[in-house]
């Protein structure tokens, strides 16, 4: 475990590659964000993962689809208030279109479960390559745990 910081009420823990890929592989929903003709998008996908590999599925025509080729990234975290602990997984690559793809990994990717929330049809794959992965956890502060929300 490495820390950001020595004191020992506020440490950020840096996970490993390998807590990371666990993190990750332990949910199915999170935020893909890329740039679209300059324009940041971030949109909740359903996804599955190999590694530090994210795949999901999404449907001819839709910004989601016009990723491919693009650099983006992808996160998945979890806050629980029993605990007072949150962690946050980002997955930095370049999203490919592995619909059609022979790629021994692009076959083992369409291989895994992914169900997406949207409606409507879902035929094209796609993965984010990772080019890296990283994440932190952490204990929230006392003073985070009491504040005030105001909407």
């Amino acid at each position: 475990m490495r820390t950001d910081r020595p004191e020992s009420a506020n440490i950020v823990e840096v996970l490993e590659r390998a807590e990371c890929e666990r993190l990750l592989a332990s949910h199915d929903i999170g935020r893909i964000a890329f740039s679209l003709g300059g324009v940041p998008e971030i949109f909740p996908v359903n996804y599955a993962s190999d590694g530090s590999t994210v795949v999901f599925l999404t449907s001819e025509g839709t910004r989601l689809a016009r990723s491919a080729m693009q650099r983006a990234a992808f996160e998945v975290d979890e806050f629980n208030p029993t605990a007072r602990i949150a962690w946050s997984v980002v997955v930095q690559g370049v999203v490919v279109e592995i619909t059609d793809s022979a790629e021994p990994l692009a076959i083992r990717l369409r291989e895994k479960r992914v169900v997406p929330l949207a409606p409507g049809a879902h035929e094209r794959w796609m993965a984010i390559y990772s080019s890296n992965i990283s994440g932190r956890r952490f204990r929230t502060s006392t003073q985070a745990d009491g504040a005030t929300r105001v909407d």
